[in-house]
């Protein structure tokens, strides 16, 4: 929900809505507990297991989770590949590529397109298990001075089915979190 100062509507804080911040290798650094109840709980993995292009081509879950699985994953390798050209000698990235290539015949398919892409903005539309659908926008914001991380933020339409189920989300994960139950 937009709060207004000084009669001028502002984005909802970065608590109302999903945000998380991706460094190298599609390494997930930082997240909001909004994030972690919409894609998966961040905390729970191994330091390992929270890289986004592992998880969206070795966890089963993440096929069921995005609606257009293909196109996710499409980006995923896409911004991969263009961190790997930024970052040509980092041994984590080049070890990242073979072990998907070793454990995921798309990845290799996508890998071979030699497609490059920054995650900017755009919209991905969420099968959420508890909330159900949720049609979310994404922006991206870096820091010039560090592109090698970058800032993901969701948002919604407000008054949108999608705000509503953000809404439950939100609620879902506060009840949850004191509850113990995730």
């Amino acid at each position: 929900m937009a709060q207004t100062i000084g009669g001028r509507g502002v984005e909802p804080a970065a608590a109302d809505v999903p945000a998380y911040i991706v460094g190298r290798g599609t390494n997930v650094l930082a997240w909001n507990p909004l994030a972690a109840a919409l894609i998966t709980d961040f905390g729970a993995l191994p330091p390992r297991g929270r890289n986004l292009a592992r998880l969206v081509f070795l966890d089963e879950g993440m096929r069921e989770l995005y609606e257009d699985w293909a196109a996710k994953a499409a980006d995923v390798v896409a911004y991969l590949r263009l961190d790997l050209a930024r970052n040509p000698g980092d041994a984590g990235i080049a070890a990242l590529i073979e072990e998907l290539n070793a454990n995921s015949a798309d990845f290799r398919d996508l890998w071979e397109r030699h497609e490059l892409k920054d995650k900017t903005h755009g919209r991905y539309v969420y099968r959420h298990p508890v909330v159900g659908r949720l049609d979310l926008g994404y922006e991206t914001l870096r820091l010039p001075d560090d592109p090698d991380q970058a800032l993901i933020m969701h948002t919604t339409e407000p008054d949108s089915p999608s705000a509503t189920a953000l809404a439950l989300l939100a609620n879902w994960a506060q009840t949850s979190v004191r509850s113990g139950s995730r």
